[in-house]
This record gives structure tokens, C-alpha cells and sequence, in this order.
């Protein structure tokens, strides 16, 4: 709901806001403040430990940041062998390495089994949820609505403030399971509500894997083909976890050592995640490529390409922030190992498709970037496209909505948060709560009437 306000006031408002709101950036260096829980060297400040994830993407040699190819582990596999592994066998992934970061170890064929049956028969939402939680109150944001509903299942469980670990387990794996359903629900809903299009509810189909229930409840026919399912898994896959620092897992965290419900800090994690420096930055490499494509004349032409670039890293073109979307990463430095396996899929599926040259565009974008970026600004960080560089296109390829990007992005990585609070459960021990040094100056209280 807008707030009602007249011109005059709402601009004293913004003023006042501005005035009272700014901090002299010479404090953040007098006292060593690191910005962002970032080192001056771009390295996180380590604040935990975890068994779950290692994003690995340099190594400290004698004190100096050394670049390495980026590596990826899950629960200490190489998410590239996971990938060989089920590319190889043929068959879907995602929720292998669900039940490998939940679990804490890789399942056996029956395992896998008895997980999949346990996600497909949870799927349903509660009775009357849709209708009350979804239907009646459309959002244009789907990643808003994932939020929302994570936290009105808190209504629908007998004891959601049961702390017992399998009571944690439970309430994991059955959002886990409904992720999928509440997302495509949501869009359904927001495609009627404000866009003027028609709204498809089908019936969940038990003998489908995560991939599959997506793209069986998106499209109208529920067609889809095998390559297609296996691309989405893919990605699914990629998106599933990545360490404890990143913004949202980290934040699933912070809420965890206050003692909160699940409920809660799955839905801050969803909040985390929607922003564009985080989850969102798909849908930015997506407005960004559009607005190349609709500037450069000749994608194949790379002075073209560069040149764009260039107005972009300038702060001439684009959005204006000098920011090229899809490329850089705050840990990994040469590659980030979900690029490197996704582009090589993308390429795959494009080849000889209407996607084909966007693609091009794209490979382009991130070989030309890194010498641009530093040529125009000085800088010599380490810049390497990152996951979203590709997973936007794929995303297009399967005709998926621009709106799911980030929302997909929730779906998978739901199985990671809840493997980095039954870890904060039970080795956390303490609130997090970094401090805050105050720089403003003592004043003295004046009466109302003398201000």
C-alpha cells in the first residue's frame, strides 16, 4: 500500500532520511572496518566452520592471494565428479546432492529411492493453502510469495516450534518438497492477476523428479522433453549449494543462532536471495544481454561487442553502473566450476537452435570483459564469468519465465539452507552478532519547543 503523503513533506522526508542516514566513509578506514565481512584483499572474514560445502577459488601463499581454477565440493566431492557421475549413468541429479547435503552422505540406490518417494508424496500443499495464501494475494514478485507462504506453513503444522532434530529433518524436506508447487503456483496466479494471461493448475504427478514437477506444472500441455529435464536438473544442481558465506545461507544462519523457527530463517534466506547482488543478478546478465543485443548491430562483430563494453564499464550504457552482469565472483578468481559445466551444456543444447547466436553473444561478452574491465578502471581483481552468465539463456531455452530465474534459484538451494542450520543447531552454540562501533557524537536533549 502506497502511504499517502503531499509533495512537500515527502521531499523534507527524503532530505532529513539522507542527512541522518550517511556515514563518513574515512571511519571505515580509521577503524579497519571490514565492509561487507570482506579483508581489504577481497578474502571473506572467516566467521565459522562447515562440513557441508568449500567454494575454492585461490589459495594464501606466504600472505598474497594466489588465483586458482575455481573448485566446487560437496560434503567433499568435487561437484564436477557428482556431474560425471550422473551424466555418465544417464539419469536426474538434483536429488542425489539434496540428500548428500541433508544426509551428509551419498545414497544408495535404495536411499534414493525412499528420498524420492518421500518428496513426491509431500508435494501437496495443505488444504485450503492455495487458495488462502496464494490465490487470494497475487504478488508481481514470485520470490516475495516463496517467502510469504514459507512462512504461513508455520500456521499449518501442529507444533512448528518442535526442536527435536528430526522434527528440523521434517520440516526441511516437506518445503523442500512443496518449493516447487508454491513457485509455479504463484506464477500461475501472478499471470492472471496482472499480466492478462490464463492461469494452469494441474495435479502433481508423483512419478516425476524436481525438474520434471517444474516444467509439468509451468506448461500449459505439460510437455516436455528429456533433454529439457535433464538441462533444468542441471542447474537445479548447480544452484543447490555454495558454502556458508553467501549472502542467503549466511543469513539462514544468523537467524538459526537466535533460536527462531525454520519457518523464519528459510524465509529470510528467500529474502536474502532476491536481491540483485545475490540470486537476482540472473535477471540483470538477461536485461543486460538484451540491451546489447538491441545496441550492437553485428553480434558477431567483437570491435562492436568491445566497444559496448566499454560504454557499459564507462557507466555510459547499460544501466549505468559499470557493471558488467554474469561476470566476477566474490571468492572464485580464473573460473567458477558451475560456468564452466553449464556453459558446456548450453552450448550443447543451443547448437543449431534460434539460441545459437546468443549464445555467441554471450561467449563473447565473457572473453572480451576481463580486458576491458581492467583496462578502463586500473583495477587488476581477477574477473571470470560467474553461474549466471549461462543459466539466464538456459532458462530461455526451456521457455521458462523470466520471473522463475531467481525463484529456481530458491527451489535447489532450499536443500542447502537447511543442511547449514541443522549444522548451526547443533555446532553454532552462540548468536551470531558482529559489532558496530559508533561514530556519532553526544547530543543534548532539547525541549520540543526550543528546536
Amino acid at each position: 500500500m502506497q502511504l499517502k503523503i503531499d509533495e512537500a513533506t515527502r521531499d523534507r522526508f527524503r532530505q532529513t532520511f539522507l542527512e541522518n542516514n550517511r556515514i563518513d566513509p574515512k571511519y571505515y578506514n580509521r577503524y579497519d572496518v571490514k565492509r561487507g565481512l570482506r579483508n581489504a584483499d577481497g578474502t571473506g572474514v572467516l566467521a565459522g566452520l562447515t562440513n557441508i560445502c568449500n567454494v575454492h577459488g585461490y589459495v594464501m601463499n606466504e600472505g598474497e592471494k594466489q588465483n586458482i581454477e575455481g573448485e566446487l565440493y560437496y560434503r567433499g566431492y568435487n561437484v564436477k565428479d557428482i556431474v560425471a557421475g550422473i551424466q555418465g549413468a544417464d539419469r536426474f541429479g538434483y536429488e542425489e546432492v539434496a540428500y548428500l547435503l541433508i544426509m551428509g552422505k551419498l545414497p544408495t540406490t535404495e536411499e534414493l529411492s525412499g528420498f524420492q518417494r518421500l518428496l513426491a508424496q509431500n508435494r501437496e500443499l495443505p488444504a485450503g493453502f492455495f487458495e488462502d495464501m496464494i490465490l487470494k494475494a497475487p504478488s508481481k514478485n514470485i520470490m516475495n510469495k516463496i517467502s510469504r507462504s514459507i512462512l504461513a506453513l508455520y500456521s499449518y503444522e501442529e507444533d512448528p516450534e518442535a526442536k527435536a532434530p528430526e522434527d528440523e529433518l521434517y520440516c526441511a524436506l516437506s518445503i523442500l518438497a512443496k518449493m516447487p508447487v508454491i513457485m509455479t503456483s504463484a506464477y500461475q496466479v501472478k499471470r492472471r492477476a496482472f499480466d492478462g494471461g490464463s492461469m494452469y493448475m494441474h495435479q502433481v504427478r508423483p512419478e516425476e523428479c524436481t525438474a520434471e514437477t517444474v516444467l509439468s506444472l509451468l506448461r500449459p500441455d505439460r510437455q516436455y522433453t528429456y533433454d529439457e529435464a535433464k538441462l533444468l536438473d542441471l542447474i537445479l544442481l548447480l544452484h543447490a549449494e555454495h558454502g556458508g558465506g553467501n549472502n542467503s545461507t549466511f543469513a539462514c544462519r544468523v537467524l538459526t543462532s537466535s533460536g527462531t523457527d525454520p519457518y523464519s530463517a528459510y524465509a529470510a534466506a528467500v529474502g536474502s536471495l532476491k536481491g540483485p547482488r545475490h540470486g537476482g543478478a540472473n535477471l540483470k546478465v538477461l536485461e543486460q544481454l538484451d540491451y546489447i543485443e538491441a545496441n550492437v548491430r553485428n553480434w558477431s562483430d567483437e570491435g562492436e561487442v568491445a566497444d559496448m563494453l566499454t560504454k557499459i564499464v564507462r557507466k555510459e550504457a547499460s544501466d549505468r553502473t559499470g557493471l558488467i552482469y554474469g561476470m566476477g565472483h566474490a571468492v572464485y578468481t580464473l573460473s567458477d566450476p558451475r560456468a564452466v559445466i553449464l556453459k558446456r551444456t548450453a552450448l550443447h543444447m543451443a547448437k543449431g537452435t534460434e539460441f545459437e547466436p546468443q549464445f555467441s553473444l554471450l561467449n563473447s561478452i565473457e572473453r572480451l570483459a576481463p580486458e576491458i574491465f581492467h583496462r578502463e578502471t586500473g583495477l587488476e581483481k581477477a574477473l571470470c564469468a560467474n553461474v549466471d552468465m549461462y543459466s539466464g539463456l538456459c532458462y530461455r531455452m526451456l521457455g521458462i519465465p523470466e520471473e522463475l530465474a531467481t525463484a529456481l534459484f530458491a527451489t535447489a538451494r532450499m536443500a542447502g539452507w537447511s543442511a547449514h542450520r541443522f549444522e548451526e543447531k547443533v555446532t553454532g552454540g552462540r548468536i551470531i552478532r558482529p559489532a558496530y562501533k559508533a561514530v556519532g557524537k553526544p547530543k543534548v536533549y532539547q525541549d520540543i519547543v526550543d528546536r
